[in-house]
C-alpha cells in the first residue's frame, strides 16, 4: 500500500518539472550543451515515458500515452535537437495527468498484476508499489540532471 506522502511528492516534482517545460525559452529546452548527451526537454518527456513503462506496461496495462512519445523518449534514446510546440504541450499536459490518473487507477486497484523486472541500477521491481517508490527516485535523478543542463 503506498501512502499518500509519496503520490504527494511525485505530484509536486511533476508540478516543478512542468514549470521548468512551460517557462523555459524553447532553444534553452532543446540545447544539447558540450559534454552532455540529451537536452532539458528530453529529461522531462522520459520521466513521463518511463513512469508509463515502469508502472504500467509492467503490470500488463495499455499505457496512455501515444506509442511514438514512447518510441522517442525510452531508455537508449538520444534527442534530435527538435520538438514543434505542440508536442512540448502535448508533453506538458501528460506530466499532470499521467501522475493524476496514476493515483486514480491505484486507488481502484486497477493494477492486479506485475513483470517482475530488473532496472539499470541493480534494483528488482516485484510489484506495481516497488515500480512506483522506485519510479520517484528516476524522476529524481531526472530533476538533477535538468538542474545541471539549466545552469549550462
Amino acid at each position: 500500500m503506498m501512502t499518500e506522502n509519496i503520490f504527494e511528492v511525485m505530484l509536486q516534482n511533476r508540478r516543478n518539472l512542468h514549470a521548468i517545460l512551460t517557462k523555459t525559452p524553447k532553444e534553452k529546452l532543446l540545447k544539447i550543451p558540450e559534454g552532455f548527451n540529451n537536452n532539458i526537454y528530453w529529461n522531462i518527456a522520459h520521466t513521463v515515458v518511463t513512469q508509463q513503462i515502469l508502472i504500467y506496461k509492467f503490470s500488463g496495462l495499455q499505457m496512455r500515452v501515444p506509442d511514438d512519445l514512447i518510441a522517442k523518449f525510452s531508455k537508449g534514446t538520444v534527442p534530435d535537437g527538435t520538438a514543434t510546440d505542440e508536442e512540448i504541450m502535448v508533453v506538458a499536459d501528460f506530466l499532470i495527468s499521467t501522475a493524476e490518473w496514476l493515483i486514480e487507477d491505484y486507488d481502484t486497484a486497477l493494477f492486479q498484476t506485475f513483470n517482475e523486472y530488473a532496472t539499470s541500477a541493480r534494483v528488482t521491481l516485484r510489484n506495481v508499489e516497488d515500480a512506483i517508490a522506485f519510479n520517484l527516485f528516476h524522476e529524481g535523478l531526472h530533476i538533477g540532471q535538468i538542474s545541471l543542463l539549466l545552469k549550462q
